[in-house]
């Protein structure tokens, strides 16, 4: 299963997020949940450097299954905000469909 933790600070803003896991909805290469969830946060997690000043503290494996993002604290970028709120509207989504292989949990 694919875990999402969406991580906000006091006045509600994403701080971090934390994908890890696989979903194994279908073998390597034809998992679409897999497919779906990486496109959504690797295009946010993209949009936010090509079309914003900020950032980001980027971990990943190597191998997949594991992408850490954290934004700068005490930066507030509404257009930072805006993409990652974004990607958490259409990974909630994925999640509606698929819940037995992707899990959003808000810290």
């Amino acid at each position: 299963m694919i875990r999402v933790i969406i991580e906000r600070g006091p006045s509600d803003r994403i701080d971090s997020f934390v994908m890890s896991g696989h979903a194994d909805y279908a073998e390597h290469g034809k998992d679409l949940v897999c497919a779906g969830a990486s496109a959504v946060s690797f295009g946010a997690v993209n949009a936010v450097l090509a079309l914003t000043d900020t950032v980001p503290v980027i971990d990943q494996a190597d191998d997949g299954g594991y992408l850490s993002v954290s934004f700068p604290k005490g930066k507030e970028d509404d257009k930072v905000q805006t993409i990652i709120e974004a990607m958490v509207v259409a990974l909630a989504t994925i999640e509606a469909d698929y819940s037995e292989h992707i899990q959003i949990t808000e810290k």
